[in-house]
């Protein structure tokens, strides 16, 4: 059985109900019919019945629901739960109606906030910002969460390295250059991503242009200084840096460079120091290994919501719809695994 197809069968054996806004697209739609076809969630298609049905084609679509915001019979209570959310903030009830009645991403998240959902995915024709903004302004973030951030899952075939070819990339979809306290906390939610997603023992690289002082540069000792209170905070996190990408998963090139680190050759979840070193480093990886990748998955918000590459393809989505599922079965059961902290840090 290949990685996401373990992830389907853990989805399916509990299944959970997504909310998909995004219906004028046509991958949405291809994805929510194989999404009921594989039983693996209940899906809610925002919109209007008849004109999604219209989309569809062959895609069956007779198991999903469908909710049009332009004919709901809660409509005003989502109208005044948005109002009290954010009223501070100058929201009144004509801006909420207009919001959620001609804005997808928002009234999926009110579906979500309310329980009406377990979690949404978005992405394909909205950008991360827009995702991510309806998400934060609904849901708020986690308790006890100091950032929110989004990695990639990436499974690369026929790959020995990582978790079988299974790795974290993070973080890819969200903080642009993050300071060396945030680096840290995404190296903390990262490898309880892992945990909970790939279920085997998080090996958390935090990568850098250099290995173990192999240069000098304020940008490496971000990096270095970010593993120091990731290892201060969370002594039981098996985490190193800094370190290149070739130390953190080659095993010849790690005994080279960083020899006698826990991490180096082994790593399964890598950490980098910049959004555009992220992004751009799935990106060829997916492109040129012909990886699956995954994502951007959110961590730190209350309930799940996770966002896609535009250049999704249906598959993706559904991979993801597998991912936010599960996220919500281990929000539920409390059964996400948590790295004990170390209190009392000055």
């Amino acid at each position: 059985m290949s990685f996401v197809e373990q992830l389907k069968a853990r989805a399916r054996a509990s299944k959970k109900t997504i909310v998909l806004p995004e219906t004028s697209d046509i991958r949405t739609i291809e994805a929510a019919a194989k999404v009921i076809k594989e039983d693996i969630a209940n899906v809610i298609l925002v919109g209007n019945k008849e004109e999604i049905l219209s989309r569809a084609g062959e895609n069956d679509l007779s198991k999903a629901s469908f909710v049009d915001p332009t004919n709901f019979d809660r409509f005003d209570e989502y109208v005044e739960k948005l109002v009290e959310l954010r009223r501070k903030k100058g929201m009144n009830e004509e801006k909420a109606a207009h919001l959620l009645r001609d804005n997808g991403l928002y009234f999926g998240c009110m579906m979500v906030k309310l329980g009406d959902a377990d979690g949404m995915v978005a992405g394909a024709i909205n950008s991360s910002a827009d995702v991510l903004r309806a998400a934060l302004q609904i849901l708020k973030t986690a308790p006890g969460t100091r950032i929110v951030s989004a990695f990639f899952l990436v499974i690369v075939p026929n790959c020995d390295m990582g978790a079988n070819g299974a790795f974290i990339f993070s973080d890819a979809g969200l903080n642009q250059t993050p300071s060396a306290s945030e680096l840290a906390d995404i190296a903390e939610q990262s490898a309880l991503s892992f945990k909970l997603l790939v279920d085997e023992e998080p090996m958390v690289a935090m990568l850098s242009h250099s290995t173990k002082g192999s240069a000098t540069h304020p940008d490496v000792d971000k990096v270095i200084e970010a593993t120091q209170i990731v290892k201060a905070e969370y002594p039981d996190l098996v985490v190193d840096g800094e370190l290149q990408a070739d130390a953190a998963i080659v095993p010849e090139v790690a005994a080279a460079k960083a020899p006698g680190s826990d991490v180096a050759g082994h790593a399964n979840v890598l950490v980098f120091p910049s959004l555009d070193a992220a992004n751009i480093g799935y990106k060829l990886v997916q492109r040129l290994a012909k990886a699956e990748a995954y994502g951007p998955v959110t961590q730190g918000i209350s309930k799940p919501v996770n966002d896609l590459s535009r250049g999704c393809c249906a598959d993706d989505i559904v991979g993801v719809v597998a991912i936010t599922a599960i996220q919500a079965q281990a929000r539920e059961n409390g059964t996400m695994k948590i790295i004990p902290k170390k209190e009392n840090l000055k």
